[in-house]
């Protein structure tokens, strides 16, 4: 099954009609059957829709105009598989509004030599009618991504397949409401951010609602409900034996399951899919948001601790971009160093750590809390399990939004942690401690994040690339000068509105 099972990607093919019904038909049918090979790869989480052929220019814009009113539709894929002059696609390509991927393939994977004639080369022309089909994509300034190589290739529809997740987190931030208790972190700047200008780029509605909104929902949670949670902590989590039934503490943690239920509520009636709190503004709340906001995260919602609405909407379209890949995705913060080479960061948060990166099963404990002024608040405590993952940060820069990653390696901590009563991760960045951190400093990156293991360079790309918006990628062949050149060369580029 499909992680995206009720989501589709249109295959359109371009042809044009000097050559006749017959060669059409052999067009249609080619195309047919390689859309139905996209739709088997188990590396494509989406349904591949076999569109038809494309051979006038009403017959593209019509097609783009489709694809843009279907909800299904995350994206178009085309394909010239005869030549296909390139003016009947503009107003087809200026007309197109979901993300667009360029496959330059043939039907055929080996040539048979001893049977090409002229009726061979007229059908099989894919070799020169991408490159025009391409052309008309750059003179138009029209963002995709190309893929190369045979359909039946494993490495091209896994391209595809990445392609289609960033697709369907382009979708996700189209669709995206974030629910902002409270207001940023006093004084804190980076988590600040213009929300207008992240909703007329990527589609993302933040709106903010003072905590005693869901402190009534909380208290309508029910006692039942409540009671119902716990259980299931019971049962997924080893329990602190203060929060045990009998236990000395066990009235926070049924107040922990009533915020999560009241808080789970709020979001669901909402239509909300990422939120932000922050300890500075806790109205008539109990404790501060632990145990629920982890689980929530594990959901699927996006989160981001201050008030940090720009990592909210960053976990959550995460979140949909690596639905069904194994590894986990969590909101972070680098805290600590260790730096006895080789240097490793020590991320961990307050409280609200995912335990969908955890490599165990998470412990569901109770602890003091300096800040906040409520009561201890419930948290899952575990260590991320070891693994090649990207640290990501989203950067407001006033005239843009900048998304950078780093690549890193998730390690086993050196020694246990037995006094820390948080979730945690222990990383190496690359290239290395020293340049990662500069580089991450230079352009202005976060201290909050996203830790992602099945997240990879090439799906963030092509998200950035979908949304018209900045990446920059620190990896294992980095250096602080050429990353210092990169940053100035996007500079402008940007100052001239993304165009030469």
């Amino acid at each position: 099954m499909k992680p995206f099972g009720d989501l589709e990607v249109w295959l359109l093919t371009g042809t044009q009609d000097l050559y006749g019904d017959a060669v059409l038909a052999i067009v249609d049918e080619h195309a047919r059957r390689l859309a139905a090979a996209l739709d088997a790869a188990p590396g494509i989480p989406v349904h591949i829709r076999h569109y038809g052929y494309i051979c006038t220019a009403e017959a593209a814009r019509n097609a783009c105009l489709e694809a843009n009113a279907a909800d299904r539709c995350i994206g178009v894929i085309v394909w010239a598989h005869t030549f296909s002059p390139g003016k009947m696609w503009i107003s087809g390509l200026l007309a197109l509004r979901k993300p667009l991927l360029h496959l330059h393939t043939q039907f055929n994977r080996e040539l048979p030599w001893a049977e090409i004639d002229m009726d061979f080369l007229n059908i099989n022309q894919s070799a020169h009618g991408d490159r025009e089909l391409a052309f008309i994509q750059t003179r138009l300034g029209v963002r995709r991504k190309t893929v190369v190589g045979h359909w039946s290739e494993p490495a091209v529809q896994g391209r595809v397949g990445t392609w289609a997740r960033a697709a369907c987190g382009w979708l996700a931030a189209q669709r995206l409401r974030v629910a902002r208790f409270g207001d940023n972190m006093r004084d804190v700047a980076v988590t600040e951010g213009d929300k207008l200008e992240a909703q007329m780029r990527l589609g993302v509605a933040v709106n903010g609602y003072g905590v005693n909104a869901l402190v009534d929902s909380v208290r309508d949670a029910s006692d039942a409900e409540v009671e119902r949670l716990t259980q299931l902590y019971e049962e997924q989590y080893e329990l602190a034996t203060s929060l045990r039934t009998a236990g000395e503490r066990r009235p926070s943690l049924l107040e922990a399951a009533r915020i999560e239920v009241g808080l789970r509520s709020f979001l669901e009636a909402g239509g909300f899919q990422a939120f932000t709190d922050t300890f500075e503004d806790l109205g008539a709340l109990g404790q501060l948001p632990g145990i629920a906001v982890q689980r929530l995260m594990e959901d699927g919602y996006g989160f981001g601790a201050e008030g940090d609405w720009k990592t909210a909407m960053l976990v959550r379209i995460i979140k949909v971009m690596t639905t069904g890949l194994d590894g986990g995705s969590s909101f972070m913060e680098d805290y600590t160093y260790d730096l006895l080479p080789p240097a490793k960061v020590l991320g961990a948060h307050m409280l609200e750590v995912c335990p969908s990166i955890a490599a165990h099963r998470p412990s569901c404990e109770i602890h003091p809390l300096a800040i906040g002024g409520r009561g201890d608040p419930v948290r899952l405590v575990f260590t991320a399990h070891p693994g090649r993952a990207a640290n990501v940060a989203v950067v407001d820069l006033g005239d843009r939004l900048r998304l950078l990653l780093n690549e890193v390696e998730v390690v086993t901590p050196d020694q246990a942690l037995p006094r820390l009563p948080v979730a945690r991760a222990v990383w190496m960045p690359r290239p290395d401690f020293a340049t990662a951190a500069e580089a991450w400093m230079t352009a202005g990156g976060s201290h909050h994040t996203v830790l992602s293991f099945p997240l990879s360079v090439e799906m963030f790309r092509d998200f950035a690339e979908i949304a018209g918006v900045e990446l920059v990628v620190i990896d294992g062949t980095t250096s602080a000068s050429q990353f210092g050149k990169e940053l100035r060369w996007n500079q402008a580029w940007y100052s001239h509105g993304g165009r030469p």
